[in-house]
């Protein structure tokens, strides 16, 4: 038996003798009340090269507590996403489900005990004046070995994990606890243990950048950052946990974008055959988000329409339809993600990032080059722009207007890569770009939408059925393409403005 969840919580490190916090005090608390003392042994599992520390996984067979079993822990940008297996027969074998997760990180490598940690962990729950558990502190006195020394490394933690409370109310315990004597601490217990073992990755390694530093050391930044999102996604994609589709469909968009934008910087000659595999693996990922977005939006709809709107075998012929075309496209997209093809480029990604094949122009500072090719992006925008407003046909605007969509977010991505030394000003023009596409990617669904709604009329209406929902909505949708048309002119009139662009070329 498998379950999930996706925990958000702070870790600190705190003396053994540091009294607890007034936990009371914070908004929304009225009562603090010690739960139960456990006793918890955890044996973490890892490579013999501790590939899953290195990407911030963890996998432990944990016994004692209420959560005794396999968990695998996958890092997101808040939090962490957890996998727990039941213990079954599976004591010192990792089962198979999770092996599966995190096979882009293991690669077949065996997976064997590396660490065992023990914890006497006091409980506490955050309580409001309903009763409701808001958060779940947790004072651990931890112990651990690691199977290749002998010496114990003894700490104490203290760990605040959301349940029903807000992040507001972790905001405000930071302080309290930092008051009380505790630090901040970001590392596992496994990473704690093994200390030095698991170096710093790449992308860890940040270099502080200017826009006097060579426009290669931006650039590798950007691909590293990228890559390492594609490697995070991976397991929590074949996990189908909520969004990540859409994440890392969004990081290999990014690295392709780069490769493109900035191709006078690389030798293009070994960047292009990667930027037609990324093309693949985009399309393998977007099949199912499309699926799934199209089906979101058809139910968001039917919830807001009367019983007596919504009625007839057409609509449940509907729902199975678009509910087995997700299925097909999300066993299509795993069969590619466990392809000989897929792991093939992954390789060629850690070997693009961490040696990108550059031109001599890379070499130059960042200024000089970098924002002339967002200049480019941006006036190849404005062109398609102009081209879809030269249109009277709607059909025609409309696939203009998404060629204008595609422009958009390369100008946003490519514009991206520069805000760390740019600032505000970068930061604002990638903010309105943002917008631009948003309210671009608003029409092309409508307009999609409204197709499939055509179909599926036709489909009810040649089987007898009621068709009658499908019309509604269509016209519906009618509706939403020409406020989203509005939408977008608003937005670009303000997205297009000269001071959006002056960073670009002070």
């Amino acid at each position: 038996m498998t379950n999930d969840q996706h925990e958000i919580e702070d870790k600190y490190t705190v003396d053994v003798d540091t009294d607890m916090p007034a936990l009371e005090e914070l908004s929304g608390v009225d009562t603090v009340r010690c739960a139960d003392v456990h006793e918890l042994e955890a044996t973490y599992f890892d490579t013999a090269d501790l590939a899953l520390a290195k990407a911030g996984i963890s996998l432990c067979r944990r016994t004692g507590g209420a959560d005794a079993g396999w968990h695998l822990q996958l890092p997101m940008k808040k939090g962490h996403f957890e996998v727990h297996e039941s213990l079954s027969r599976a004591v010192k074998t990792v089962p198979k489900s999770l092996r599966r997760l995190i096979v882009v990180h293991a690669r077949g490598e065996a997976l064997q005990p590396v660490a065992v940690v023990r914890t006497r962990r006091h409980v506490h729950l955050l309580l409001d004046n309903d009763g409701r558990t808001l958060a779940e502190f947790c004072d651990d006195q931890v112990s651990a070995d690691t199977l290749e020394q002998t010496d114990q490394v003894t700490w104490r933690e203290w760990e605040l994990e959301l349940v029903e409370g807000d992040a507001a109310l972790l905001t405000a315990a930071a302080s309290l606890v930092e008051a009380a004597g505790a630090h901040p601490s970001h590392a596992t217990k496994l990473t704690r243990v093994l200390g030095e073992r698991v170096p710093l990755r790449p992308e860890q390694v940040k270099p502080r950048l200017t826009r006097d530093s060579p426009a290669s050391q931006l650039l590798q930044a950007r691909l590293l950052e990228q890559v390492t999102v594609i490697r995070r996604y991976d397991p929590l994609v074949r996990r189908d946990a909520p969004d990540a589709v859409h994440k890392m469909r969004v990081a290999v968009r990014r690295l392709r974008n780069a490769l493109a934008t900035y191709r006078p910087l690389f030798v293009r000659e070994r960047t292009e055959p990667v930027r037609e595999e990324l093309k693949w693996l985009a399309a393998e990922l977007g099949e199912p988000r499309d699926a799934e977005v199209m089906r979101e939006r058809l139910e968001l709809m039917l919830a807001h329409e009367p019983p007596e709107v919504v009625r007839g075998a057409g609509y449940q012929r509907m729902d199975e339809e678009m509910r087995a075309e997700y299925e097909q496209s999300r066993d299509k997209m795993l069969g590619a993600l466990d392809s000989e093809r897929y792991f093939a480029l992954l390789d060629r990604l850690d070997d693009l990032a961490a040696g990108p094949p550059w031109s001599d122009k890379a070499a130059q500072p960042a200024h000089a080059v970098l924002r002339a090719r967002v200049r480019h992006d941006y006036k190849r925008l404005v062109g398609r722009v102009e081209f879809a407003d030269e249109a009277d046909d709607p059909g025609e605007r409309e696939h203009r207007l998404h060629e204008a969509r595609k422009a958009a977010k390369r100008v946003r991505y490519a514009a991206e890569t520069l805000t760390g030394v740019y600032g505000k000003p970068a930061r604002r023009f990638v903010k309105a770009m943002k917008r631009v596409q948003s309210r671009l990617g608003d029409h092309h669904d409508a307009f999609v939408t409204q197709e499939r709604l055509r179909a599926l009329g036709d489909e009810a209406a040649d089987t007898g059925d009621n068709a009658f929902v499908f019309g509604v909505l269509h016209a519906r949708e009618e509706k939403a393409l020409i406020e989203t048309d509005g939408e977008f002119v608003r937005e670009w009139g303000k997205a297009s403005k000269k001071k959006r662009r002056r960073w670009l070329s002070g």
